[in-house]
């Protein structure tokens, strides 16, 4: 008896539940709602009713995405039911929807995107003629190196594919023509067969050519277009050699004012610059290669590039690295890209050590290339012996950016470089004082306090690490310092030998340069009412070539000033 009640429990319990759970489903089968179904399923999930309930809640979702019949009613229900008995009929619906849709916009990316979502699908063959003709449509008309790229990438024998690399080339050429010398150079690199090979190196001579003229290098640019094969091409050169015998008549004037104007009254001769960058002291050859970049010339670039790759002394490579970026910035843009690029093809074909890659970074730099500059400048980076040049160029980089600590960092090696030099250079009477490790402290000495004065401005800007700045300023002040020290150590020794050598301080060059620059601009300001016949082609030229930007400045005020009287 004691066991028999709590079975009977139980019974009036499963019962009592039973009779719930049918209710249950009774009552969402009266209101034969997908909520009803759901709510019941919910509730009772292994009631005995609740397949047929799964099976009717399918049934009217099934009905309500057919209602609504969209894309996102239909991947609702499949994502929702993927084994319901109406899921290959929602399917079949969803494709045909999409199918639809990618007929209307009738684009090969859009069949792509069908073909890839339904690649078994019913209407698979008919979508993959479709794209076919997509295709064909879009690539008749495609003026876009990628895809005609990607096109001929994957073509093979595919009939089109000469019509394909015809177009490729005409449009890989008009980029080419319209961007400049270096595309021109990828150009004939890129497509050895080209149709416009020759329009390509006609353009190329034609930058040559400009670049002879604008240096004044007329009879040379005269004898380059009669003996070349393409000089015929260049239609425009009998104009473009007037104008350049006009200007050298112009700055050949004897009129006082007129020498005044030009830069080239105030320099010593290309000739004699090029071989004092060959003179046993190295002070000569830093101010030489200063003044070289006065010289708004393509004939100045190689010396240049020389001094920079080859010099021993930092600072006539840091003076030759300055004076190309004043030379390559005062030549006509497509007439620097030229020259550039011409010697950047020419040094990859040998590119293999550090001094190539650190040619071909400095060039990269100059021209505003920074991101392929940075991978040469790694290139070529030796970090058991930094070259001070270098980090240098990286301290002004990022204090260009903005880049406040990592200057600093760049700086402190600087100072260290400078710190180390000058311990390790050897200053003593016995024997003499080499001139040229007098040189090299002069070099530590300037370099040092450059790197205190990046590292002070770094100061005046929020860092990520201040604290750090304090070891980086030591460093940089020993650097000066010491550097300093043996400088003046070095030099009385040579005072004592030679009573009227040149110290590191002397700045005659420099001085001289400076003035002619003010001399130009008063020369300048006064053509005008002084000598108006030349003033306009005095002024432009100024304002086209003169390696100051203080004096194109005022030459170009000038030039507007004399336009807007209608002189």
């Amino acid at each position: 008896m004691v066991g028999v009640m709590p079975r009977l429990l139980t019974l009036a319990v499963c019962l009592l539940f039973t009779g719930c759970a049918s209710q249950a489903y009774q009552r969402a089968k009266d209101a034969d709602t997908a909520e009803a179904y759901r709510d019941f399923l919910r509730e009772h999930p292994k009631d005995d009713m609740a397949e047929p309930a799964q099976a009717r809640l399918e049934e009217l979702e099934f009905t309500q995405a057919q209602k609504l019949h969209t894309v996102l009613a239909y991947k609702r229900f499949l994502e929702a039911y993927p084994e319901a008995t109406q899921a290959r009929a929602a399917g079949a619906l969803l494709e045909g929807l999409r199918f639809n849709a990618a007929k209307e916009a009738g684009t090969a990316s859009a069949w792509r995107q069908f073909l890839a979502e339904h690649p078994e699908g019913a209407h698979r063959e008919e979508a993959r003629a479709l794209l076919a003709e997509a295709e064909r449509q879009e690539l008749s008309t495609a003026d876009d190196p990628k895809r005609l790229t990607a096109f001929l990438r994957e073509a093979g024998d595919d009939p089109r594919r000469q019509e394909m690399e015809t177009r490729l080339d005409d449009q890989m050429f008009a980029q080419a023509k319209a961007s400049g010398a270096t595309k021109l150079f990828a150009y004939l690199k890129d497509f050895p067969a080209g149709q416009h090979r020759e329009e390509a190196k006609a353009l190329l001579l034609s930058m040559e050519v400009e670049g002879l003229l604008v240096s004044g290098l007329i009879e040379e640019a005269e004898a380059r277009v009669k003996a070349h094969p393409l000089g015929p091409k260049l239609a425009d050169f009998p104009a473009r050699l007037a104008r350049a015998k006009a200007a050298r008549e112009a700055l050949a004037s004897r009129e006082p004012l007129a020498q005044a104007s030009s830069v080239g009254f105030y320099l010593r001769d290309l000739g004699d610059l090029q071989q004092a960058l060959g003179s046993t002291d190295p002070l000569d050859r830093w101010q030489a290669a200063e003044e070289l970049g006065q010289h708004v010339s393509v004939r100045a670039l190689d010396p240049l590039l020389n001094a920079f790759r080859t010099a021993r002394n930092p600072l006539i490579r840091l003076y030759a690295l300055e004076s190309l970026q004043t030379v390559l910035r005062a030549l006509p843009r497509a007439v620097a890209e030229y020259e550039v690029a011409m010697r950047l093809e020419s040094l990859r074909e040998r590119a293999g050590s550090a001094e190539v890659y650190l040619t071909i970074a400095a060039l990269l730099d100059l021209t505003g290339q920074l991101e392929q500059a940075s991978t040469e400048y790694q290139r070529s980076y030796d970090s058991g012996n930094p070259d001070p040049v270098v980090l240098r160029r990286w301290v002004k980089i990022r204090q260009e950016r903005r880049q406040s600590f990592s200057a600093a960092v760049a700086a402190r090696q600087l100072a260290l470089w400078a710190h180390g030099l000058a311990k390790e250079e050897v200053v003593s009477s016995e024997g003499g004082v080499p001139l040229a490790s007098a040189r090299q402290l002069c070099a530590a000495a300037e370099n040092a306090r450059f790197a205190v004065e990046a590292i002070a401005q770094a100061r005046k800007e929020a860092t990520e690490f201040p604290e750090d700045l304090n070891s980086f300023e030591r460093a940089a002040a020993d650097a000066v310092k010491l550097s300093e020290a043996r400088l003046a150590d070095a030099e009385l020794l040579l005072r004592e030998q030679n009573p009227s050598v040149r110290l590191c301080r002397d700045q005659q060059v420099r001085e001289r340069l400076t003035e002619a620059v003010k001399e130009r601009t008063a020369a300048l300001e006064a053509v005008g009412t002084k000598l108006p016949k030349l003033a306009p082609l005095l002024l432009e030229l100024a304002r086209d070539r003169d390696p100051s930007p203080q004096v194109r400045s005022v030459a170009a005020a000038r030039l507007s000033a004399l336009s807007a009287r209608g002189d």
